[in-house]
C-alpha cells in the first residue's frame, strides 16, 4: 500500500474523480474540450496528492499540494459552469461543490503546516 492511499484528502479526491468521470462518459451533449479539461483537471487534484506524498522535503510536497489546490479551484469553476449551461443537474453541483470545498480545506490545512514547518527550519 503506498502511502497516500491512508490521506483522507486523496480518498475524498479519488471519489470526486470517479463521480466526474462516470458523468464525463455518460454525458453525450458536453463538448469535448470541456470534457477534456474537466477530466484534466479532476485526475490533476488525486495525482498531485499521490505525488505529492512521495516527496522528501516538504517545500516540494507543498508545491505538490498548492497544485492539487489550484486544480480543485478549477473544477469547481467548471462544475459551477456547466451547471449554469444546464449540462449537470444542480444536485450534481452541490455535492461536488462540497467535496470540492472540504478538498480545498484540508489541502489548505496540509499547505499551511508544510509551510510552517519549512519557514521555520534554518
Amino acid at each position: 500500500m503506498f502511502s497516500y492511499e491512508d490521506l483522507r484528502v486523496y480518498k475524498k479526491a479519488f471519489e470526486a474523480n470517479q463521480k466526474v468521470y462516470r458523468v464525463l462518459k455518460e454525458n453525450k451533449v458536453i463538448p469535448s474540450y470541456t470534457k477534456n479539461q474537466l477530466g484534466r483537471a479532476s485526475l490533476s487534484i488525486m495525482l498531485n496528492i499521490a505525488e505529492g506524498s512521495a516527496k522528501f522535503s516538504n517545500r516540494d510536497r507543498r508545491n505538490f499540494y498548492v497544485t492539487a489546490r489550484g486544480s480543485v479551484f478549477e473544477c469547481a469553476s467548471l462544475v459551477s459552469f456547466l451547471s449554469d449551461e444546464h449540462e449537470i443537474t444542480n444536485e450534481l453541483k452541490a455535492e461536488l461543490i462540497k467535496t470540492y470545498e472540504d478538498i480545498s480545506r484540508m489541502l489548505f490545512t496540509m499547505i499551511r503546516n508544510l509551510t510552517n514547518t519549512t519557514s521555520s527550519t534554518p
